[in-house]
């Protein structure tokens, strides 16, 4: 049993709790809670190790006997190191070390989501389970997004992670996976200047951006796009957030293929 704040699992574990940069030199990433373990084991995610305490559920526990019969290291820590390494409210007994392998994104892809600037972890982990929910084939992530492999963005996706090809890239990169793109990509703006998405065929191939929650989308994206398009609202409210807009228009993309 781990016991030692000073134990090298537990330096890394708290590493990889901080930076991206600490994310990417270790080429990992955090997976907490029962659920987030079974997602990453029914995906054959790739394991470095994972920890639990006495706390643990029956449901945990069986959990924890399949990623031994799957060779994975597994130890127990004791609850004190469990405590201080959890950063949930209802913490759960068991946490993983997985490995950062993105999924490649697939040839001629026709519906791809680029969240923008968006910087609340909540709201990106919505976005990120509504776009498997709806298909979507890839996410590309601009500078100014935060890291989708942090610990609240991976806990918020609900197991998105490891359904969907993530991958950060710069605005450059971006403009010529579209412009490579076969067939072409017609890029669509969330704007609320935008035309109706009722009325707007998003039928054909494209990217949908969706911008940032406090300033919206970045100048790149809005050179980027071919047009804008918006949700229209018969209430008093300016707004949604970026989560609810991203989902409402990723599922009328949905609606209009079916």
């Amino acid at each position: 049993m781990i016991t030692s704040s000073q134990n090298s699992k537990i330096k890394l574990i708290r590493a990889l709790q901080g930076r991206a940069k600490e994310r990417r030199d270790a080429g990992a990433f955090l997976a907490e809670g029962v659920r987030l373990v079974e997602e990453a084991v029914n995906s054959n995610w790739g394991f470095q190790f994972a920890l639990y305490d006495e706390s643990l559920s029956e449901r945990g526990k069986l959990q924890v006997a399949n990623l031994r019969s799957h060779r994975v290291d597994v130890e127990e820590v004791s609850t004190n190191i469990m405590k201080s390494l959890t950063e949930t409210e209802t913490p759960q007994g068991i946490l993983a070390v997985l490995n950062d392998s993105r999924l490649p994104i697939p040839d001629s892809p026709n519906f791809i989501l680029i969240p923008d600037q968006i910087r609340d972890p909540g709201n990106l982990g919505t976005l990120l389970r509504t776009a498997a929910a709806a298909g979507v084939q890839a996410v590309l992530l601009p500078p100014e997004t935060t890291d989708a492999f942090s610990s609240k963005v991976v806990r918020s996706g609900m197991g998105a992670h490891f359904r969907l090809p993530i991958h950060s890239m710069t605005w450059d990169e971006i403009e010529k996976f579209i412009s490579a793109s076969h067939p072409r990509l017609q890029v669509f703006l969330a704007d609320m200047d935008g035309q109706s998405c009722w009325v707007t065929d998003l039928r054909q191939p494209l990217a949908l951006v969706i911008g940032g929650e406090a300033e919206g989308a970045s100048e790149s994206a809005r050179e980027l796009a071919n047009q804008k398009i918006s949700i229209p609202m018969n209430g008093n409210i300016e707004s949604l957030n970026a989560g609810a807009a991203g989902s409402i228009l990723m599922f009328e993309v949905v609606r209009q293929r079916i």
